[in-house]
């Protein structure tokens, strides 16, 4: 496992737009079908990395609380599924249906969705705003797999509960850190 922080897409950057598959419904879903009317937060996830299941029940937490202030949540898995067979859409599907996941899980089988995201880890946060301009990038908080701090979502809550008031960001923001994506050969 290597450790690899984000690459911190520049704030301002309009969220590339995308079609794949969501691993549960099985329907193709484009990135405007699913946009939220305040925020729209995409999330570089997988299944079997280890800071991911660290942070699984916030996932949870955060789809259930944020999608009626006006904020979509959508996952998006681009790992290398023939050499992390844990990371299949079909293990995907079944993740998301035990753990409640109530936003899509899509699978970029081709990875160029998290190319055009400049997505590095699992997990890789982006928020966008009303305009899909990148208006957070980073960490979820600062917890991580043994350093006893607790999963609270702090970073993130921090910066959607800015925008769903209407105050600044603070563009100070923290990178991510987890597995890094597994890239195709």
């Amino acid at each position: 496992m290597a450790l690899t922080p984000s690459n911190m897409m520049p704030l301002g950057t309009s969220a590339p737009d995308f079609c794949l598959p969501d691993t549960v419904s099985g329907k193709e879903v484009w990135l405007s079908d699913v946009r939220g009317e305040i925020a729209t937060v995409v999330m570089f996830i997988c299944n079997h990395c280890p800071f991911v299941k660290h942070i699984q029940d916030e996932l949870v937490r955060l789809g259930q609380e944020y999608p009626s202030q006006g904020v979509s949540l959508i996952a998006v898995s681009s790992n290398d599924a023939v050499e992390y067979p844990e990371d299949s859409p079909e293990n995907m599907k079944a993740l998301a249906k035990s753990l409640g996941y109530t936003f899509p899980y899509l699978y970029d089988e081709t990875q160029q969705v998290a190319r055009l995201y400049d997505a590095a880890c699992t997990p890789d946060f982006y928020i966008f705003d009303q305009a899909l301009q990148c208006v957070y990038r980073g960490q979820l908080d600062g917890s991580r797999p043994g350093n006893d701090i607790p999963v609270t979502g702090a970073d993130l809550r921090g910066a959607l509960d800015a925008l769903l008031a209407g105050q600044e960001i603070d563009p100070d923001q923290t990178p991510s850190v987890g597995c890094n994506i597994k890239w195709k050969e």
